[in-house]
């Protein structure tokens, strides 16, 4: 059944019924970009709270550390919630929960001069890092209401025949959010605050701060610094804003399915016998037979954990095997990543438009062969001289990037199609946990290999873990495009 006949059999609905699947996309992007400008703005204010605390960059690496553990089991958690909890409500709630922390974020100095009765010294700071770390943790935990929602919802909105190319363009809502924060948090710390510059106190504060965080040229940037005083607090306050205003939109803009807003239900989703409404038992036995026994999504959740060793190894520690390895300055390091980012946002829209187009959906197919191309374009890098060009270098780095990110989307897009639109995020919930672990082995292996072994041997391993990802896809090449045959054949006589 083509996509055309699937929507002209709604009939005089379907005009009404495209029009809110649109809707439902644009909402959730913009929903889903705004838990990114309560995410990411922190990693913007770092270097003002190093500055004007002397906050080491081991103290925030804990607090990153155990706070992208706490993101990943949070995915999983709501991934339950939502299917208790309409994911309208679970998505405002959770946009103004990480309004209220950034909020708090901004007032943490306060506080901790309020528990500790001085507003510097080392008994304050300890104080700040604690508050930091609890009111980031929470944060989130409350970041992980953002994407269970989506992973429910828009099934119920998209077919599966072409959920990959829609949910691929859906998919760009991080990286236009994250981006965004960068901008609107870089310009907040460049132009506000209280210029402290005059007062040669707060001056020598700040140099003794950045020279103790080994910083070179200490005493030029603290008079930087000094003309922007408390300038990171508005990277948390302005977000919050913008989240409550997103909040609202969400609550106001979005419906969970086509019977919220009086539309029949997608054709060719039919879950047969299912009857999940108040019904525990055949909630559980659905859950059982689409996610727990379903070979096709524990098949794409393992396979997760080795796109995130991948992708997160270049990510993560591309700025530095690429000034310590290839002789590159930290300037053209970042572009070079920062380049590898945009390819990926380039990658995931053609990895979901070649899923419908060549593979008729079946993106475990797209997925191997973005993992063969990643591993290609790994071993030409390091295969390449030392004297090589930064513009050669960052073109095998953007088509390594390009392929990386495809998987990275259609993993989550297709298991939604595996687990069908009701245990989408629950299936969701446990590629994160997978694709997060995956993240923290990234930082280890990377580390251990690097400072044991060299950085070739980390371009080597990383192009194993490439290759072995590609080969457990392979194993799932012949799966169905989706699961709703199998959910329709489920017996609910003997639930349990």
């Amino acid at each position: 059944m083509s996509k055309t006949d699937v929507y002209n059999s709604l009939g005089e609905k379907r005009k009404k019924f495209l029009s809110w699947q649109m809707r439902t996309i644009l909402v959730t992007m913009i929903g889903y970009a705004l838990f990114y400008f309560v995410r990411k703005n922190f990693s913007l204010a770092m270097p003002g709270l190093t500055a004007e605390y002397g906050i080491s960059n081991v103290s925030f690496g804990w607090i990153i550390f155990i706070s992208s553990l706490v993101y990943g089991f949070s995915r999983f958690i709501n991934g339950y919630l939502v299917d208790r909890v309409k994911g309208r409500i679970v998505m405002t709630v959770g946009l103004l929960l990480c309004a209220f922390a950034n909020f708090a974020f901004g007032f943490s100095t306060d506080l901790s001069a309020f528990l500790t009765g001085v507003e510097n010294g080392p008994k304050m700071v300890e104080t700040l890092i604690l508050v930091m770390g609890i009111v980031i943790i929470l944060n989130q935990y409350f970041q992980g209401m953002g994407y269970p929602p989506c992973a429910r919802i828009l099934p119920h909105w998209i077919h599966p025949s072409e959920l990959a190319t829609k949910m691929s363009i859906w998919n760009c809502s991080h990286s236009i959010g994250a981006a965004l924060a960068v901008v609107v948090c870089g310009y907040i710390m460049g132009t506000m605050g209280t210029n402290m510059v005059e007062n040669p106190e707060v001056v020598q504060r700040i140099t003794d701060n950045l020279s103790n965080n080994g910083i070179v040229n200490a005493a030029e940037q603290a008079l930087t610094y000094s003309q922007h005083i408390g300038a990171w607090k508005w990277c948390f306050w302005i977000p919050a804003c913008l989240a409550v205003a997103g909040a609202i939109f969400v609550s106001i803009g979005l419906r969970d399915e086509p019977k919220d807003a009086k539309l029949p239900d997608l054709p060719g989703t039919s879950l047969g016998n299912y009857k999940g409404d108040g019904n525990t038992k055949n909630r559980k036995k659905f859950e059982l037979e689409m996610v727990w026994r379903n070979r096709w999504v524990w098949t794409f959740c393992i396979a997760n954990l080795f796109v995130y060793i991948v992708r997160m190894g270049v990510l993560d520690w591309g700025p530095k095997f690429l000034t310590e390895s290839r002789g590159l300055s930290i300037k053209s390091a970042g572009w070079t990543v920062a380049a590898f980012e945009i390819a990926g946002i380039v990658g995931t829209l053609f990895a979901g438009w070649a899923t419908d187009r060549f593979f008729k959906g079946k993106g475990h197919r797209m997925c191997v062969v973005c993992m063969l191309g990643a591993a290609i374009f790994m071993t030409i890098f390091r295969f390449l001289p030392h004297e090589a060009s930064l513009t050669t270098t960052a073109l095998v780095l953007i088509g390594a990037g390009f392929f990386i990110y495809g998987p990275q989307a259609l993993i989550g897009i297709e298991l939604g199609n595996q687990a069908t639109k009701e245990a989408s995020a629950r299936a969701n919930g446990i590629a994160g946990i997978l694709g997060y672990l995956g993240a923290g082995l990234s930082g280890l292996l990377v580390g251990y290999v690097a400072d044991s072994f060299g950085w070739t041997t980390v371009f080597e391993t990383i192009i194993i873990v490439a290759v072995v990802g590609m080969f457990v896809l392979i194993s799932m090449w012949k799966a169905p495009r989706d699961g709703y045959e199998r959910a329709s054949k489920i017996n609910y006589d003997n639930a349990e």
